[in-house]
């Protein structure tokens, strides 16, 4: 219950910082006497768009530490720790990063990535995790959150979703200003009801079509820090029995901010097409049809 009103209040934070900068650079002005503007609503649009989520790119890994509480280990000379830290640094060589902060926090089997940039980035596993799998199944889960790291996944999805939020935002207003003054013929200066129902109702319809989008990219971003990890196992079975063994496990609730960056989730039926993961079945198949 924390995790998520820390989620909903982090959110709140954003919008009213953006709010307050597209009103001091005058970006909200986009409704005039003379009609909409519809550079200022792009530019409006942009803000919103991509402001909210870089923002919460930008924060991601202290609020992953903050919400998880997870335990830094890159010092630490617990045998465990050392070779969890050893396991990250071998795979960050391999892909030509900067070593990661690598952390351990209480939970549900799961594990994730997290950061900004490439070259400071966070790998967290739970202790869960750590106790239901093996060694050379825990090194394949830390493969592929390296591979995420590497892929420069967390900026490639804030880009997209910042494009479908910036779409959602314009059309919406597009829409609610053509139904405002041109269906029910408001001819007065400002908008009319029409013009705020109509934009709500849109920012909801097409912020599903833009979820559905996002989600779609997420899972394909899946399916590569699978093949990435058999990379840097150098054959495919552990990753294939890791995904098998998480396939039996409950991977409990992660903070919202982070369910796109775990190793673990469950998809299923129509729900699945809103999933930043593939169901385990086909994660499987897929990295056994590559090995093939």
């Amino acid at each position: 219950m924390k995790r998520i009103a820390l989620f909903l209040i982090t959110n709140l934070a954003v919008m009213l910082v953006l709010g307050v900068a597209v009103h001091v650079l005058g970006l909200n002005r986009f409704l005039t006497a003379n009609g909409l503007d519809l550079t200022s609503l792009l530019a409006f649009a942009a803000v919103m768009g991509f402001g909210g989520a870089f923002i919460s790119l930008l924060i991601s890994k202290p609020m992953a530490k903050w919400t998880t509480r997870l335990q830094i280990i890159n010092a630490s000379p617990q045998p465990t720790h050392a070779w969890i830290v050893a396991t990250v640094e071998r795979f960050s060589q391999q892909a030509g990063i900067r070593m990661p902060e690598v952390g351990i926090y209480e939970g549900a089997p799961n594990a994730f990535a997290t950061g900004a940039f490439k070259n400071s980035a966070l790998v967290a596993v739970s202790t869960g995790l750590l106790e239901s799998m093996t060694r050379e199944e825990v090194e394949a889960v830390i493969g592929h959150e390296v591979a995420h790291i590497a892929n420069g996944d967390m900026v490639t999805l804030t880009l997209i979703q910042g494009v479908m939020n910036t779409f959602v935002v314009f059309l919406s207003r597009v829409i609610g200003y053509v139904v405002d003054k041109v269906v029910l013929r408001n001819t007065s200066d400002g908008p009319g009801v029409g013009y705020v129902i109509t934009t709500v109702v849109m920012d909801l319809v097409l912020g599903v079509l833009a979820a559905l989008i996002v989600a779609w990219f997420s899972r394909q971003r899946e399916f590569r820090a699978d093949a990435g990890a058999s990379r840097f196992m150098g054959r495919t079975q552990p990753m294939v029995n890791a995904l098998a063994r998480l396939g039996g496990l409950d991977p409990g609730e992660m903070p919202k901010s982070l369910a796109a960056m775990g190793i673990n989730g469950r998809p299923s039926g129509l729900l699945a097409l809103f999933s930043s993961h593939p169901p385990i079945e086909q994660r499987i198949a897929r990295l056994k049809a590559t090995a093939r």
